[in-house]
């Protein structure tokens, strides 16, 4: 792949990252002011949330960042485009504290700042290569299969009983899972459709749309039940993990050129899982002024 297409793909992966973060925050406040998201009730929930305004803005947002993501998608490997987006978290703090009143304290600082040089470092260091000849068949049915599994297992067990401080970050994992699903699904897609626009028909169209539609929920009530700078943390590691494994088993993605560049990403993502650890902290959002 021309290394001039790699980094337009990196470019725009930064700027969906900046959407992606925008439009959280949006919706996070849209998610408080809405009845509580009910699974039993789906559309019902779905509505409700839609009839907020700033739902909705956060939504069309999040909708342009996911299409600058797509796009990316086309141009860069995987990992790649998934390691600038995560380390595009960085980009999270600014918004939070200047329009949306959102106060970082040091754990918080620190996780982003962990999660950003960890997943920078991810970027910097991946070769653009990925394996000729596709994606592994197996590889993903396995890899889907089971985030898939341990997505829905954390959404239900969230879902149970009163609401808890953990409830949001589980809800916040387990959307990070099914957007992990859903981007490995759109990565296979986006490779095929252009050469056969009817590889479009395909069920990896459905396990997208079926992620797509599993984090919109999962999202909405963590960002209800849960401290938003930690929740939209661990979504993003979460999503961004997964899609980079995804990129590494599946679509055969380069980990390093050598022992040493594999080790030393493998502290970076070390990083990243400490930063998922650090990042949640009870009562550091002040609600802002309109």
């Amino acid at each position: 792949m021309p290394s001039t297409m790699v980094e337009l793909g990196i470019l725009l992966a930064l700027f969906s990252a900046l959407a992606a973060n925008v439009g959280f925050l949006c919706k996070h406040r849209g998610a408080v002011e809405a009845p509580e998201v009910a699974l039993q009730h789906p559309l019902r929930s779905a509505a409700a949330l839609f009839r907020s305004r700033w739902w909705t803005i956060g939504f069309a947002i999040a909708f342009f960042g996911w299409a600058l993501h797509v796009v990316a998608l086309a141009l860069a490997p995987l990992s790649l485009v998934q390691a600038v987006i995560a380390g595009g978290l960085v980009l999270l703090s600014w918004p939070a504290e200047h329009w949306f009143g959102c106060r970082l304290g040091a754990r918080e600082w620190l996780g982003l700042g962990l999660a950003g040089g960890g997943l920078a470092f991810l970027a910097f260091t991946a070769t653009g290569e990925a394996q000729a000849g596709g994606y592994s068949l197996g590889g993903m049915i396995a890899f889907e299969a089971a985030a898939i599994a341990l997505g829905l297992g954390l959404l239900l067990s969230a879902h149970r009983g009163e609401p808890r401080d953990h409830h949001g970050l589980f809800l916040g994992v387990a959307a990070g899972l099914m957007i992990g699903v859903s981007d490995v699904a759109l990565k296979a897609l986006v490779d095929a459709v252009p050469a056969d626009l009817l590889a479009i028909v395909s069920p990896w169209t459905l396990v997208a749309l079926l992620g797509g539609v599993g984090s919109f929920y999962a999202i909405a009530r963590s960002l209800q039940v849960g401290e938003v700078i930690g929740v939209v943390a661990v979504t993003s590691v979460a999503a961004n993990c997964a899609a980079i494994l995804g990129g590494v088993l599946v679509f055969g993605d380069a980990i390093g050129g050598d022992v040493v560049e594999g080790i030393a990403r493998g502290a970076a993502f070390a990083m990243v899982i400490a930063a998922a650890v650090v990042m949640p902290a009870r009562g550091r959002t002040a609600t802002a002024h309109a």
